[in-house]
């Protein structure tokens, strides 16, 4: 296994977001994570990267190192960064926070650049791009981390038809080189054309395994239902506790 989850719980202030959460996840596995608004989504992604730590339950991971794609609408694209800087931020694993980038360095960023379209776009600042390629110059740096496992938060979510398709075969490239891939998603038609494994959540697990079992109405009806159910307000509780 790549990823296990024991009885694991996330949320905020107390009030959790993922309720008592099991989950094993096989290394070089393609997991589509899927469910309703407020179903936990984020918030699981969030955990797993450490951001939030778990009120209950444990994270296990066998994965040497992980790389976490935020959503678009979370980069600051205001801070004055050229393209060729933000993306060499991937090397940080090898050059350390104040490393200097040698010439192999620099050839790898313009690899990754050209891998997702950029090619002579490593002088332009960030803020003076287009969200389709931001996200772009996102994947290049994923590239260069050079991750076991990989987290990505609506990765083709307000892009153009023609990035999400490009970017979705980088996606199956990793999945080809056997690294694990986990990815929310909310375009159905995508997981089950592209996606084998599928998780639904509503706060909760709904179901887990092949994407042809787990997306049938039976239980995306059910996670509607519990996802409208769940009280916010309610405090963390113990499984099975009266």
């Amino acid at each position: 296994m790549a990823l296990r989850l024991h009885d694991l719980t996330l949320g905020y202030d107390r009030h959790p977001a993922v309720h008592h959460l099991d989950l094993d996840l096989r290394r070089g596995s393609l997991t589509a994570v899927v469910g309703p608004n407020g179903a936990g989504k984020s918030t699981l992604l969030k955990g797993l990267i450490g951001e939030l730590p778990p009120l209950e339950g444990r994270i296990d991971r066998t994965t040497a190192r992980i790389a976490y794609l935020p959503q678009l609408s979370e980069v600051d694209r205001s801070f004055p960064l050229s393209v060729q800087a933000f993306v060499a931020m991937g090397l940080w694993h090898r050059t350390g926070a104040f490393g200097g980038l040698s010439s192999p360095d620099l050839a790898r960023v313009a690899e990754a650049l050209a891998a997702v379209g950029l090619t002579g776009f490593d002088r332009r600042p960030i803020g003076a791009l287009s969200g389709g390629q931001v996200q772009r110059v996102m994947f290049a740096r994923l590239l260069l981390q050079d991750a076991d496992l990989i987290l990505l938060d609506e990765p083709f979510t307000a892009i153009d038809s023609r990035t999400a398709r490009e970017l979705l075969l980088l996606v199956k490239r990793w999945h080809g080189e056997g690294r694990t891939v986990i990815a929310v998603l909310h375009d159905m038609e995508t997981v089950r054309q592209h996606f084998p494994d599928t998780l639904l959540m509503a706060r909760e697990k709904v179901a887990h395994g092949p994407t042809a079992q787990v997306l049938t109405a039976e239980n995306l009806f059910r996670a509607r239902q519990m996802t409208e159910a769940f009280d916010d307000t309610a405090p963390v509780c113990a499984r099975g506790a009266a």
